[in-house]
């Protein structure tokens, strides 16, 4: 593929930014012109956090439209069912198979819904999910979530993973390489 539309959404606190980050450093290390555009609303909150990448070989604005998205990353499956109108027809889904109440669902005014990942593979057939946060877990650090994600992306992109692995080192902090290094493969592996 010549051009990326990925929306990747999530809540506040999931790693959805450097996720983002990661992703813009693979299209600068392509080639690539990329435009991203970042909503963080209650996110410090535990709200919802959306990251719009494009990347291509000449892109005009970051803004993907519902119907236009090549890949949606959620990192969270409620996230995943309010963003699959995003996704183009033939778009990958990929979900984090964990579960992060709502506010509402908290103050037990809502109920989390059930069967979110089921549900989703019947109404889109390109849906991969995972469970990111045990294996960020299995890895050494929850934290690690989003960058199996970036592994699971990496591996239903025709992007060459030697380019992720350069995105991951000059993204991450020194400190915490050796971990997320693991959960990409860990990522990778699985996609």
């Amino acid at each position: 593929m010549d051009k990326y539309s990925i929306v990747i959404v999530g809540v506040g606190g999931q790693g959805t930014l450097l996720a983002s980050r990661v992703l813009g450093n693979v299209a600068i290390k392509k080639n690539y012109d990329v435009k991203v555009s970042e909503v963080h609303g209650m996110a410090q909150r535990g709200g919802s956090v959306v990251t719009y990448v494009k990347m291509g070989e000449r892109i005009s604005s970051p803004i993907i439209e519902k119907g236009e998205a090549d890949i949606v990353i959620a990192f969270e499956q409620l996230e995943a069912l309010r963003w699959v109108d995003y996704l183009k027809e033939d778009g990958k889904l990929l979900v984090n198979e964990q579960k992060i109440n709502p506010m509402p669902v908290i103050t037990g005014k809502e109920e989390y819904p059930e069967k979110i990942i089921e549900d989703l593979k019947k109404y889109r057939s390109n849906t991969i999910s995972l469970d990111a946060f045990k294996i960020a877990r299995d890895c050494g650090n929850i934290k690690t979530v989003n960058t199996v994600l970036m592994g699971l992306l990496a591996r239903v992109t025709d992007i060459e993973r030697e380019i992720w692995i350069e995105a991951l080192r000059e993204t991450v902090p020194q400190r915490a390489q050796d971990v997320n290094f693991r959960a990409f493969e860990e990522g990778y592996k699985r996609g």
